[in-house]
């Protein structure tokens, strides 16, 4: 039995990747390799034991911005506020070359600002967006990956429901993190916006310009800002009043619900049915997430009783390079993991197990949870179960082959790991506006 408890961690990752395989939900898969496990290596009484862990994950004060964050961003899905942003910003850009994909990166951004949703981002975009862009015969691998890149930069942009999590589990400062997502958030944007335009530029059909007479006015320029204004200047308030400590990430969730439903109601793009079908719809995802960090519970709770965390802590500090081999594997193992798990369940997994091992190896706890964050939103676009892949191809149906939306993430990817290095060797960019806000 000695033999097969020292395995028991590999075992429960191999078991799991399996179930992951099959088909079966993430949230289930988590929880039936944890109980498994427990009824194994501790018999049917070890299982009362599994409770009191998910108990201590899900009481916790952090967590109610979830459901309130998710409401805010179904809401101002049922106002129609995504094809909108992009109608804006299109009619802005569309006279540059490049100007399509740069307005779904900027958009992106906007809607993760609005939803923190990756979802909302990639299948709104790739409705949206995408049609445009094939009308005016942009580079197929740039349209894909533009959307995707665009649509995760919900997971980096503040509110974000993944930081919440991370938050709530590390004891990091959410409206720091906050504050850092933020920071790297106009990073990636920046990165992004830079390759679309040499890519643009170095090839003259990859990203041509509208013809004059599809641009827009500027009239029309100017009237299409009016319908996004009330939107954006609730985003600010809720951002701002969490940055500057006038509000709980939990409060500003709250004003964000009670501003969004009068903007609705008073624009008259929100009704008593619409209502009704965003807190349903918000409930779903609700239980989804609970139900992920119900699952993600147990399963860590198991892998730390078999001894899986001082594993991966044996196994980092062994890596060569000393504090920099520590990262290295630290940033590895979120990778691998990415590359199969949801990331909220990456994030119940991983954070209590490499966060205490980077800040033993010294490294600044609040730059490393930014860091985090950016390379988790690579998860989003790694193969074989990257979800941004699966919401566009969702979205896009038969028009384009999932071979092709795995190959145009490739670049973004890379851009994306690109900015992880940046940060790694520039710290200041990932904490300067924290700290800022903080003094």
């Amino acid at each position: 039995m000695m033999w097969f408890f020292e395995y028991a961690p590999i075992a429960m990752f191999v078991l799991l990747l399996v179930l992951l395989f099959l088909g079966i939900p993430i949230a289930f898969s988590l929880g039936a390799v944890g109980v498994f496990f427990a009824l194994i290596m501790w018999g049917i009484d070890s299982t009362a034991l599994l409770p009191s862990a998910v108990w201590g994950v899900m009481n916790n004060f952090t967590l109610i911005a979830i459901p309130l964050f998710i409401l805010m961003s179904v809401l101002l899905e049922k106002t129609n506020i995504i094809s909108e942003v992009f109608d804006s910003v299109y009619k802005w850009s569309g006279g540059f070359r490049g100007g399509l994909a740069i307005a779904a990166i900027i958009v992106g951004a906007i809607i993760g600002s609005i939803s923190g949703v990756v979802a909302a981002g990639v299948i709104g975009l790739g409705l949206i967006a995408l049609p445009q862009m094939m009308k005016y015969k942009y580079n197929e691998n740039l349209s894909l990956g533009s959307i995707m890149g665009g649509g995760t930069l919900g997971q980096i942009i503040p509110p974000n429901l993944n930081m919440v999590v991370y938050g709530a589990i590390t004891g990091v400062s959410v409206s720091s993190l906050f504050a850092g997502g933020l920071s790297a958030g106009f990073l990636l944007i920046f990165f992004f916006i830079v390759y679309i335009l040499i890519q643009a530029y170095r090839k003259k059909d990859a990203a041509p310009a509208l013809a004059k007479e599809d641009r827009a006015s500027f009239k029309e320029k100017v009237t299409s800002l009016k319908s996004i204004t009330l939107p954006i200047i609730l985003i600010i308030i809720v951002i701002g009043s969490i940055f500057t400590g006038v509000a709980t990430p939990t409060e500003g969730a709250a004003v964000g619900v009670l501003g969004t439903v009068l903007i609705g109601f008073g624009t008259k793009r929100l009704n008593w049915n619409k209502t009704q079908e965003a807190i349903k719809e918000s409930t779903k995802m609700t239980g989804m997430v609970g139900w992920i960090l119900i699952g993600a519970a147990t399963f860590s709770a198991v892998f730390s009783g078999v001894g899986g965390n001082q594993l991966v802590s044996d196994l980092a500090q062994a890596a060569p390079g000393g504090r920099w081999g520590v990262l290295v594997f630290s940033l590895l193992f979120i990778i691998l993991l990415g590359m199969f798990l949801e990331t909220m369940a990456l994030i119940m997994l991983a954070a209590p197990i490499i966060t205490p091992i980077i800040v033993e190896a010294g490294f600044d706890p609040l730059w490393w949870a930014v860091l985090f964050m950016v390379v988790l939103q690579m998860a989003f676009l790694t193969p074989p179960f990257g979800f941004a892949i699966f919401y566009l191809k969702s979205a896009v149906g038969d028009k384009v082959a999932i071979n092709k939306i795995y190959r145009a993430t490739l670049p973004f990817i890379a851009i994306q790991l690109l900015v992880a290095i940046t940060l790694i060797i520039f710290p200041i960019l990932a904490v300067w506006l924290p700290n800022l806000l903080n003094n």
